[in-house]
C-alpha cells in the first residue's frame, strides 16, 4: 500500500456517511478507480468542487483495500460547466461517461484508449462544433472498435466477401445484423436484420473513422437512423442497456 499519482475523468459520484463520498475515476494509467474523498460534501471542504463528474482531475490517492483515499485533486479541466448549459450536450456527455463505465468493468485495469476517447468526447461536445449525437455516436463505435467489437462494414460480417456487385447469388452489403457483427450480404442476411440506407451506412463509416465532413453533411433521417443502429448494436455487445441513452432519444 502507498501513495500513487494518476489523472482522470470523474465518472460517478456516491454519497457515503454523513460527509464523504465515493468517487468513480477512469485514469490514464491505472484505469477504473474507485476512491472515497473524505469530507467533500462539507461546504468548506477544500477540493469537493473538483470531483464532480466531467471533471478532468490530477490526483493523488492513497491505495487501500477495498477503495483508496483520495488525498490531493487539482482540476484540470472541467466539462461539466459548458455541457450543463446546454441539455443535448449534458444528455449525450452523460451517455459517455456511462458508456465509458460499462467498456471498463474491472477495476485497475489499464484502458488509456478508452480514457483517451473519453477525454476527446468530451471535448468536442464542449467545443460544439459538431451536432452532439453525432460526437456520441463516434464515441461509441470507437469505444466499441477499442473494445474488439467494431462493426463489419465494407465486408459480409458472415462470410468476408466485399461490397458491391453479386457474386454467385451474394450481393452487396445492404443488411445490418446485431448479432453477425455488421453488415452482411444477400446470401448471408439473417432474419430480423434491418437494412438501412446506403447514407446511413456511409455516415457509420464517416464516424467510425472521423470523417466529420461527410458525417456534419449528412441529414437528419440519416442521423437518426445511423443512431438507432449504434444504439442497438451497443446494447448488444455490452449485454446491458446504457439507462441515460433513453434520454438522447428524446433530445
Amino acid at each position: 500500500m502507498g501513495l500513487y499519482r494518476d489523472d482522470g475523468i470523474v465518472l460517478r459520484t456516491q454519497d457515503l456517511g454523513e460527509a464523504d463520498r465515493i468517487i468513480t475515476v477512469l485514469t490514464r494509467r491505472t484505469g477504473r478507480v474507485r476512491a472515497v474523498g473524505k469530507g467533500v460534501r462539507r461546504t468548506k471542504s477544500r477540493f469537493g468542487a473538483r470531483l464532480e463528474p466531467f471533471t478532468h482531475v490530477d490526483l493523488l490517492l492513497y491505495e487501500g483495500r477495498s477503495l483508496d483515499v483520495i488525498t490531493q485533486a487539482d482540476s484540470l479541466r472541467a466539462y461539466g460547466g459548458p455541457l450543463a448549459a446546454d441539455y443535448p450536450r449534458y444528455t449525450s456527455g452523460v451517455a459517455m461517461l456511462e458508456t465509458a463505465e460499462r467498456f471498463t468493468p474491472e477495476e485497475r485495469q489499464p484502458a488509456q484508449r478508452q480514457f483517451l476517447l473519453l477525454v476527446g468526447g468530451l471535448r468536442a461536445l464542449g467545443e460544439g462544433a459538431h451536432t452532439p449525437r453525432l460526437v456520441l455516436d463516434a464515441f461509441l463505435l470507437r469505444s466499441l472498435a477499442v473494445a474488439g467489437y467494431a462493426p463489419a462494414l465494407e465486408e459480409c460480417a458472415v462470410c468476408g466477401s466485399p461490397g458491391g456487385p453479386a457474386v454467385q447469388g451474394g450481393g452487396e452489403l445492404n443488411a445490418f445484423a446485431l448479432a453477425a457483427g455488421g453488415l452482411t450480404c444477400r446470401s448471408c442476411r439473417p432474419a430480423g436484420a434491418a437494412t438501412p440506407s446506403a447514407q446511413t451506412i456511409a455516415l457509420l463509416g464517416a464516424l467510425l473513422r472521423g470523417d466529420w465532413a461527410l458525417a456534419d453533411a449528412s441529414l437528419r433521417r440519416h442521423q437518426v437512423e445511423c443512431s438507432g443502429l449504434v444504439a442497438a448494436y451497443l446494447q448488444w455487445h455490452l449485454e446491458h442497456s446504457i439507462r441515460s441513452l433513453r434520454h438522447v432519444e428524446h433530445v
